[in-house]
């Protein structure tokens, strides 16, 4: 079966999930966003590669860091930007999804960047395009309930290899609300696919997925085993939005037991890096001191974020066959 991100050429048509990219791909967009990070900064110029091509942000959910992100990744590449307010447009008013890209597509949607509370919404929206021979739309996903979040699993995956080159020789742990993290999904995903020899899986019980193992992910439920020689820290928020009945005591017993904390982070090596997608809860997932710290690379995973959705939305306009 066709990989219905990819055009007949094996190119990215869109961006739904991490699982089953080719390591290639993922390398390419990795390689493509190292050319961004030094026009991240805001003093930089646009460059003029999606000239004449509209972005749609269609956020059915609320994020304000991931597409404020988006949008700064479009101008950056000339783009124009459309964002729109989901809960006040005709979607409330009972118009269905596809109606919805429907209509935006009459009106020259170039491209669509879809966050939605729905697993699935964004791979709706893809194969509806090409069933209706729209291929020269592309999606981007951005967040599909507990399913997948690939901007963020590739912008994680562009901080490690910033910080520690190379992945095959990398301890990578996850720590938290793995259950309910799309980030965590694509992150494992992405990790495996570039070969990292060992991911774990740190947190409760109530809050650990069945079917870790099967990823190839070694499971913990004590931090303190989970975290010794960890390269890598990757700090999950705990999403008790999407959490229904009581999976934890309290943030204060989940902070005890589970929180990173200076004493916990000396376990892991002397040169590990501390990440969080964002945005993170002081004193529930993570110490302020070690948040603050000089390992904690949680402000520049934000800007290489641009990068990285700038590389994606550019190979995607290149790739129009």
């Amino acid at each position: 079966m066709l990989n219905p991100q990819l055009n007949k050429d094996g190119e990215l048509q869109h961006l739904l999930t991490i699982e089953g990219l080719p390591k290639s791909i993922v390398n390419h967009i990795l390689d493509t966003a190292s050319s961004f990070v030094s026009i991240s900064d805001r003093d930089v110029k646009k460059v003029p590669l999606m000239r004449g091509k509209s972005v749609f942000n269609l956020f059915f959910e609320n994020s304000t860091r991931t597409r404020t992100t988006f949008e700064i990744a479009s101008k950056r590449l000339s783009a124009d930007v459309i964002n729109l307010n989901i809960s006040a447009s005709s979607a409330s008013k009972g118009e269905s999804l596809l109606d919805t890209v429907d209509n935006l597509t009459a009106m020259h949607a170039d491209m669509f960047v879809v966050r939605h509370s729905q697993s699935g919404a964004s791979h709706l929206i893809a194969k509806h395009l090409n069933d209706t021979k729209q291929s020269h739309v592309h999606v981007v996903n951005a967040g599909d309930g507990r399913h997948a979040h690939p901007t963020q699993g590739l912008l994680d995956m562009y901080t490690i290899r910033h910080y520690k080159g190379d992945f095959t020789n990398l301890t990578v742990a996850i720590v938290g609300d793995i259950l309910h993290s799309r980030v965590a999904r694509s992150d494992i995903h992405a990790l495996t696919t570039l070969g990292v020899p060992e991911v774990r899986a740190i947190g409760p019980l109530t809050l650990l997925p069945g079917g870790l193992e099967q990823m190839g992910v070694r499971v913990f439920t004590d931090i303190n085993e989970g975290l010794k020689g960890a390269d890598v820290i990757i700090m999950l928020r705990l999403q008790s939005e999407r959490m229904s009945g009581a999976l934890l005591p309290s943030a204060q017993e989940f902070f005890k037991s589970y929180g990173l904390t200076p004493e916990r982070l000396a376990l892991a090596k002397s040169d590990a890096i501390v990440m969080h997608p964002g945005p993170l809860n002081r004193g529930v997932e993570i110490d302020s001191a070690v948040a603050d710290g000089p390992q904690a690379v949680i402000l520049p995973q934000v800007t290489f974020g641009i990068a990285v959705r700038m590389a994606v939305m550019s190979m995607l306009a290149g790739n129009q066959r």
